[in-house]
């Protein structure tokens, strides 16, 4: 019943009526009345405080009088119809003036009788005006208690011009908020409840419209943000145990010769802790029965790769073939490198799948990979292809997921009849508060340390005066045999943009460096895939000394001899994509440099994230600021999908509370996973309607 009441059509409501309802679904898509209730203000005015006219000052934002209308004038000017009011305190006047509604306004407005007026005061030949204020009876002020902090919802000139006034809104949800009484349901059990201290639902939607004091404010934003976050846990985490039950996964149950092998007799390096840590996680994942689902976060150069690896080896000792996708060829060209390499010794078939592959190379591979001959095929989206089957396909890896789409990623899932177990990998840090929400039904891993040996890169900032300089380091480094990287934003000439182009770029290293002396490579993202490669081998190879490139590099470019990365006009890039060129360099044993070119004007913006960049190297760090910058709808790509679409939370302002609601969340399912529990019944039936209602996110790692 309560449930039914909510659900009543907007139309219904006492003061909406057809027009009005109408424009409230389409402009705001408020169809019902628990749609209604659930649309917040933005932003509270104080109505506490009452002006005199002569008290007026030119620095007040908003004024509140108690007066009268003592008279009224129609003028008709250009064209350009207005009405002016003569509003009186008794002691002074002031105009108050409407370009819209002027029939409706004389019409409804008496003379001579009591109003508070609330409004902007503008200040025009001497004398204070107000335009369009709001209006209320003063009897009837007070007695909606309208007398403190007052709501102002999201607007726009044209719904005013409809009659969809915050006054409007007001006046509805405060005849919604009456008629509630009784019928709104809690939804979250008394334990937690006490815990808090929560407002009941039915005070914290009464509170959140129309506080009672800045106290019952707080307490009302805190109650509604907890039950948000509250129900987005508990879909993730349940997401995640329903899928640990539903999909079961290879048992790979044994670490035999490939691994051992390779582990005792090949790796060259001691692991760090963090990535032995990882290892054990994926291991304890792969013999639990269950399909895994996990995503290893780890900075740049933190060794994924070796992690990769490592458990790869873990699926073929149990007789599974190894799937690792990328986003690039360059990307996948080198993990096809250095995987071949580091396994020559040991008797595995490692293949690579691109755009590339020539029609008779992928009749072979194709051939061999049902037949199972090939132990781990590496590749771009061309692995998703229908025609490329495995014969016992087990384990997968994808390399900076975030660059794959849902369906793209989920083409891999019917490779097999078993879902085969997933683990994807991401360089770029994402925030703890952004990992537990978008990644919250995932496990999650970090590798949180470097390599011994590996050194911070030391990042600047310089403008163009500084060049000069910079050609002179750069030349004083490659004379110590050293590579450089200087990173482009764009390929041609924007006739919008004041950037320093690529090829223009070129032209001037070129001349700065000339070919008697020194050899430099291009790379964008317009050559063919040939090209690219043949770049890439000659600067891989120390043939050249220089590459000038654009942010193709960006991603999991290795070569542990360049030493500087030059970024041109940094001010254009994102905090992320600066993070990521930083990682191309710092890969060896030698000092390395990130040098952020930019001009001498800033945004804020541009200003904050090249500070962060020349005081941290730590991603995580960056990954904070880069979302506090961008917020988080941003950083994901998810502004448009629907993922974090909250209400009323803010997942980097109220993080601390998303992690009690998460924490409440895990404890509560440890002890009830099926919500069976009487204490719990109010939780189970607002969460199934919400499952039934509601179209959550599901996606695949």
């Amino acid at each position: 019943m309560k449930e039914k009441f909510l659900n009543t059509p907007i139309d219904y409501l006492k003061g909406v009526g057809p027009n009005r309802s109408e424009i409230l679904k389409k402009e705001f898509q408020i169809f019902t009345f628990k749609d209604l209730l659930f649309f917040f203000p933005y932003r509270y005015i104080d109505r506490t405080k009452f002006y005199k006219i002569n008290y007026i000052e030119k620095s007040n934002s908003d004024v509140q009088i108690i007066g009268k209308f003592i008279e009224f004038q129609f003028h008709n000017n250009f064209n350009k119809n207005r009405l002016v009011g003569v509003f009186s305190d008794g002691e002074n006047k002031i105009e108050i003036v409407w370009f819209r509604g002027i029939k409706w306004i004389e019409k409804s407005i008496k003379l001579n009788k009591d109003y508070v007026l609330y409004g902007k005061p503008n200040w025009f030949s001497n004398s204070f005006s107000i335009v369009h204020p709001e209006l209320d009876l003063l009897e009837g002020f007070k007695r909606k208690k309208q007398t403190g902090l007052l709501p102002i919802y999201s607007s726009n000139d044209r719904i005013l011009s409809k009659g969809i006034t915050n006054k409007f809104f007001r006046e509805i949800i405060y005849n919604l908020i009456e008629l509630s009484n009784g019928k709104i349901e809690e939804n979250l059990n008394k334990k937690i409840n006490e815990k808090y201290s929560l407002l009941t639902k039915f005070n914290a939607l009464k509170n959140i419209h129309y506080p009672e004091s800045q106290v019952f404010l707080s307490k009302s934003e805190y109650r509604l943000k907890y039950e948000e976050f509250f129900y987005l846990q508990l879909q993730l985490i349940k997401t995640n145990l329903h899928n640990k039950t539903k999909f079961k996964g290879f048992n790979f149950s044994k670490v035999g010769k490939y691994f051992n092998s390779f582990y005792n007799n090949l790796l060259s390096f001691n692991l760090t802790d963090a990535q032995k840590k990882v290892i054990k996680e994926i291991r304890k994942d792969f013999s639990s029965n269950t399909q895994m689902n996990r995503l290893l976060q780890g900075d740049v150069g933190s060794g994924k790769t070796i992690v990769a690896l490592l458990t790869s080896l873990i699926a073929i000792d149990n007789d599974y073939q190894v799937c690792i996708m990328a986003p690039t060829e360059i990307l996948a060209q080198q993990h096809y490198n250095s995987i071949n390499d580091g396994l020559k010794n040991i008797n595995l078939n490692v293949n690579l799948l691109t755009g590339s592959s020539t029609k008779k190379e992928r009749v072979v591979l194709l051939d061999d990979l049902i037949n199972g001959k090939i132990n781990i095929l590496i590749g771009t989206h061309a692995v998703l292809e229908e025609n490329v089957k495995f014969k016992n396909l087990g384990y997968v890896i994808i390399d900076e997921q975030h660059k794959f789409g849902v369906a793209q990623r989920s083409k891999l899932w019917k490779k097999n009849t078993i879902p085969p177990h997933i683990l994807v990998m991401t360089a770029t840090p994402i925030p703890r508060t952004l990992a537990m929400s978008v990644y919250g039904d995932l496990d999650i891993s970090v590798i949180d340390e470097l390599p011994p040996g590996r050194k911070p890169v030391k990042t600047v900032h310089r403008t163009d005066k500084n060049r000069l300089e910079i050609f002179k380091f750069l030349k004083d480094e490659i004379s110590k045999g050293r590579q450089v990287y200087i990173v482009y934003p764009l390929i041609e000439e924007s006739k919008k943009l004041d950037y320093k182009d690529l090829m223009d770029g070129y032209e001037s290293i070129s001349r700065e460096f000339p070919i008697e002396k020194y050899q430099i490579s291009i790379l964008h993202g317009k050559m063919k895939p040939e090209d690219k490669a043949i770049e890439m081998d000659r600067f891989k190879k120390g043939q050249t000394q220089i590459m000038v490139s654009t942010t193709v590099i960006e991603v999991g470019v290795n070569i542990p001899n360049a030493s500087v990365m030059v970024i041109e006009s940094s001010e254009k890039f994102g905090l992320s994509q600066l993070h990521q060129l930083r990682g191309r360099v710092g890969r060896g044993s030698e000092n390395s440099y990130c040098i952020l070119m930019s001009s001498q004007k800033l945004s804020n913006d541009a200003r904050k994230r090249i500070k962060t960049m020349t005081s941290t190297n730590d991603g995580f760090k960056v990954a904070e600021v880069d979302m506090e910058i961008r917020g988080p709808g941003n950083i994901l790509g998810t502004q448009q999908s629907g993922i974090l679409n909250l209400n009323i939370g803010d997942i980097v302002k109220d993080k601390d509370i998303l992690e009690s609601a998460r924490n409440d969340v895990k404890k509560l399912l440890s002890e009830d996973p099926n919500l069976k529990n009487l204490e719990n019944r109010n939780i189970k039936v607002h969460f199934e309607l919400m499952q039934n209602k509601t179209i959550f996110w599901k996606h695949i790692s």
